[in-house]
């Protein structure tokens, strides 16, 4: 009728094809044995018994039971009480109840169901109306399981994929910034620039405000890389870098590495007097840097030459007329003798500052 594996809670291997598993959990063994008689000759139905209501949650785990037989009359363990041990077990929370009763009375009944029995039958039931019974239970739970694991499986999906999504998200944001980035000096790359620039100088037409650009180049650094090596010229640039990030707090303000010793700032809603103001902070701390130049025709420490130009940009206009008047202001600064700034003032003429 039953083997000690089963007894034991140990679940046997369900043969194909059997797709309801029956527990029956009853002290009368010879209640249990007509039961298996009806059910013994089923294709489809796995039978298993339990004769001690103490083992009944942990052999409905083992046996993964699609439906319980449960009698309410039994030694040691209330019927009742065990059937709400199932609906409390994580397990077996779902699993059909068909509780099994000496008594076809309303109240019994009405007390089982209240406790979480899924179905009442008066033993021993008529072997059609059983197994209909198991049947329809069984077909009803594993429905509703698949249903409840493809549901979890479309969640874990769900979160999987969103997971992946945020950290495909940051990915990009992190590409996004590495290829906005100078390598070297962790500065602002040349396409950054480029890129803001151009919204900048765009806001600025809608605004009607002053844009400022500041073009610094560092003074005789060939001469600095020939002196001191390609290394020390890397570490001077990221020295010079660090500084120029430092002058400038606003958070629309860029600090670019234009392209060699060559480095760019963008001020908007800066006038001219802000960005000559910026520049002299500029020039103030890479003198507090102090790096040595022994080659430098300017000072006995790198220094920079810088040139400012500012435009309140109108539709139509381009942002490379800034670009250019900045760029002209360099120019004019290390032929003025380098370690200065010049400033294209809105009137066309050139203001020296040459220190």
């Amino acid at each position: 009728m039953t083997t000690e594996t089963e007894i034991a809670g140990e679940a046997p291997r369900i043969d194909e094809g059997r797709w309801a598993v029956v527990l029956l959990v009853d002290d009368q063994a010879m209640v249990a044995e007509g039961i298996r008689r009806m059910i013994a000759d089923e294709p489809d139905i796995e039978f298993h018994y339990c004769p001690d209501p103490k083992q009944a949650v942990k052999q409905a785990v083992a046996v993964k039971a699609t439906v319980i037989l449960q009698d309410l009359v039994m030694p040691d363990v209330d019927g009742m009480t065990l059937v709400r041990f199932y609906r409390n077990n994580p397990t077996t929370r779902n699993i059909p109840i068909i509780v099994l009763s000496s008594k076809d009375d309303p109240q019994i009944k009405s007390d089982a169901f209240s406790n979480g029995a899924t179905d009442y039958l008066v033993k021993l039931p008529e072997k059609i109306e059983l197994l209909a019974r198991i049947r329809a239970h069984a077909k009803s739970y594993l429905v509703q399981k698949e249903r409840d694991d493809a549901f979890r499986s479309m969640k874990d999906m769900k979160e999987q994929l969103s997971r992946m999504n945020s950290e495909l998200a940051t990915s990009n944001r992190e590409l996004k910034r590495l290829s906005s980035m100078d390598g070297l000096t962790g500065l602002a790359n040349r396409r950054q620039f480029d890129e803001t620039l151009e919204q900048e100088w765009q806001r600025a037409i809608r605004t009607e405000l002053p844009l400022s650009l500041l073009f610094a180049d560092i003074d005789y650094f060939k001469r600095y890389n020939d002196s001191y090596g390609h290394q020390a010229g890397d570490d001077c640039l990221k020295k010079v870098a660090d500084s120029l990030q430092q002058t400038v707090h606003r958070p629309a303000d860029l600090v670019s590495r234009y392209g060699g010793e060559e480095f760019v700032m963008i001020l908007p809603d800066t006038t001219e007097e802000g960005a000559l103001a910026v520049a002299r902070k500029m020039l103030h701390q890479i003198a507090e840097l102090s790096i040595p130049h022994k080659n430098s025709d300017s000072a006995e420490h790198v220094t920079l030459s810088i040139g400012i130009a500012t435009l309140c940009p109108k539709e139509g206009s381009n942002a490379e007329e800034l670009i250019e008047a900045a760029d002209r202001m360099l120019y004019r600064a290390k032929a003025n003798g380098r370690n200065c700034i010049e400033v294209a003032l809105p009137s066309s003429t050139l203001k020296s500052l040459c220190r």
